[in-house]
């Protein structure tokens, strides 16, 4: 049994659509970061960097272990049950390297300009056009990916499920800030419905349920 902490947010959905999508039994552990229950000691001795998700492994070879960021997670996950990563080669490489450009770009920068043109007492024009226009690039990038493959890894994988619920809130509203950056997106369109038809994918974003 995995125990998933985890709140309403891109990031948490990332681990609840894997864990649908293995079939791995698990517990859900909502952690609302609107009352800081992030800050609690207790989630702090699963996730040192008091951010959600997290999981616990109960199931682990060596006893119950925690493991937090979600791109540790999805490796970790994929590792254990041998689906949506392969073991060498190419394949895993190119899976990797858009987990890693997810983890590194989009989640970020998507943050950053949620931030400033969201969140921000005072609104900074040029930061939210800095963070618009990378936020738009970025989209150009997975774009681009997305016409030359069906999904990002080339097969369908933890590249994808790590992706997907940032861009699927996010698209329409960059490409309409920055269009001449971010285009059509024709392609990373198609792919945003192919991966929510899938029915494990529909059921992680469902959770947790509120």
């Amino acid at each position: 049994m995995i125990d998933l902490y985890t709140w309403t947010t891109p990031n948490g959905r990332k681990v609840s659509i894997m864990l649908e999508e293995t079939g791995l039994p698990y517990d859900v552990h909502s952690v609302n970061i609107g009352k800081n229950e992030q800050f609690a000691p207790a989630f702090l001795k699963i996730s040192p960097n008091n951010r959600i998700p997290a999981i616990v492994d109960n199931d682990a070879d060596d006893g119950p272990l925690p493991v937090f960021e979600s791109g540790a997670i999805l490796i970790y996950l994929a590792e254990k049950t041998g689906k949506f990563l392969a073991a060498k080669g190419a394949q895993r490489a190119k899976t990797l390297e858009w987990l890693m450009w997810q983890m590194s770009g989009v989640g970020p920068m998507f943050g950053q300009l949620n931030h400033f043109a969201n969140v921000a007492p005072d609104k900074i024009p040029y930061a939210i056009d800095r963070y618009a226009s990378e936020a738009a690039r970025l989209i150009a990038v997975l774009d681009k990916r997305l016409g030359e493959v069906q999904f990002l890894g080339g097969d369908y994988s933890i590249a994808d499920m790590i992706t997907y619920p940032w861009i699927v809130p996010a698209l329409d509203l960059i490409a309409g800030m920055k269009p001449e950056i971010a285009g059509e997106a024709v392609n990373a369109r198609r792919w945003l419905a192919d991966v929510g038809a899938r029915p494990a994918v529909q059921r992680g974003m469902a959770v947790p349920k509120v």
